[in-house]
């Protein structure tokens, strides 16, 4: 197996399933962290407008509390 494999094959598998859109980490990530990327990923989301905006909303709000990006720069999110 090569380097990102098995970040591709997993994305696949979820595409084939149906999914729309992922938001994936690329490396381990603080639970804290993640945390509240997705709670304010939902709550932008929930607000209005698309899944994209919200993300990085979600991002930007995340870097106000935690400025190294090993705690935000992990996350991506593919097929908006």
């Amino acid at each position: 197996m090569r380097a990102g494999e098995g970040v591709y094959g997993l994305q696949r598998s979820f595409q084939v399933a149906g999914a729309k859109a992922l938001v994936m980490s690329l490396w381990k990530v603080d639970d804290a962290a993640t945390q509240a990327l997705m709670t304010n990923f939902y709550t932008n989301l929930a607000k209005g407008g698309s899944k994209a905006k919200a993300f990085k909303q979600a991002q930007l709000q995340l870097m106000t509390k935690y400025k190294d990006p090993y705690y935000w720069g992990a996350f991506v999110m593919m097929g908006m």
